[in-house]
């Protein structure tokens, strides 16, 4: 094994890699060997922008040969190798990690749309990887048995709080979602009653004002259903009811709420099937109303 492979760098989790690697070294194949190169010899600036498919092409091997080693090594995938990495790069100004990614994606339309797509399937793997099927079905049990239904995200998960009430509403589930924040905030969190479910969505970390919806929630006796990171859902085990691991973008490539819209629809949609009867009267009544608004 080569000297560059052994070299200590700075990124915690390269150092990781790189001591898995050697545990693996001596049962690996060529092609394995080839792939475990490639990925140690890569700035980890610039492994978060590749796919599995051009560190095949690196490595001279294939996209199935960097899976497999990947898997080898004790990763689900380079989607998690990239989740580690990137940790230690949280605190990079913004401006600079947003040249980092124009640079790696390039001017080329058709690249940046294969590396969009790319990332956007890794993290869905990744997604659907680290499932808790528990989890999954104590969330939906929740929601099933609540007086009301309250979502609350801040910046863009906003938007997938507000894309699950809507959908909640229309499968004939009384649901809200926040929109204040701050001091108007407080009048919201009064209409949390004990029964109710709260979903929180905060995939990366967490604001004050998310803290508090968790304290409120927890204080009236409501069940609460947060949607985060690993790090985050596991220091708040102990304040929540169930979580649920959404990995954030690690590139700011794809959007970030990206996995927190798949697992919201998952969730809705758990919720429409265990009560047909509710959902096709809320449809029913719905298609009506529509009508009479002329549509």
């Amino acid at each position: 094994m080569t000297d560059d492979v052994t070299e200590v760098p700075r990124n915690s989790a390269i150092v990781e890699l790189r001591a898995r690697i050697r545990d693996h070294w001596d049962e690996f194949t060529p092609a394995a060997r080839s792939v475990c190169r490639s990925l140690s010899e890569t700035p980890a600036e610039q492994l978060l922008y590749l796919s599995a498919q051009e560190l095949g092409v690196q490595s001279k091997t294939s996209n199935a040969t960097v899976i497999r080693t990947l898997q080898a090594l004790g990763y689900a995938g380079l989607a998690e190798l990239k989740d580690k990495v990137a940790t230690s790069f949280n605190q990079v100004h913004r401006e600079e990690r947003l040249r980092n990614r124009i640079e790696m994606t390039g001017g080329d339309p058709k690249h940046v749309w294969d590396r969009v797509i790319s990332e956007a399937i890794e993290r869905i793997e990744f997604l659907n990887e680290h499932l808790s099927m528990d989890s999954y079905q104590e969330a939906v049990r929740l929601m099933l048995e609540a007086r009301e239904i309250t979502t609350y995200g801040f910046g863009a998960n906003y938007v997938a709080a507000e894309h699950l009430t809507l959908k909640l509403r229309r499968l004939g589930r009384r649901s809200r979602c926040i929109q204040t924040a701050g001091f108007r905030l407080a009048d919201d969190l009064l209409a949390i009653e004990r029964g109710d479910a709260v979903i929180v969505i905060a995939p990366g970390r967490l604001i004050i004002d998310a803290e508090t919806v968790i304290e409120r929630a927890r204080a009236v006796g409501a069940g609460i259903i947060l949607l985060s990171e690993q790090e985050v859902a596991e220091r708040l085990a102990d304040d929540v009811t169930v979580a649920i691991h959404v990995p954030n973008t690690v590139t700011g490539i794809t959007a970030e709420v990206l996995t927190t819209i798949v697992t919201t629809d998952a969730l809705a949609q758990a919720v429409a099937a265990a009560d047909t009867e509710t959902t096709l009267e809320s449809a029913h009544t719905l298609e009506t109303i529509r009508q009479q608004l002329g549509f």
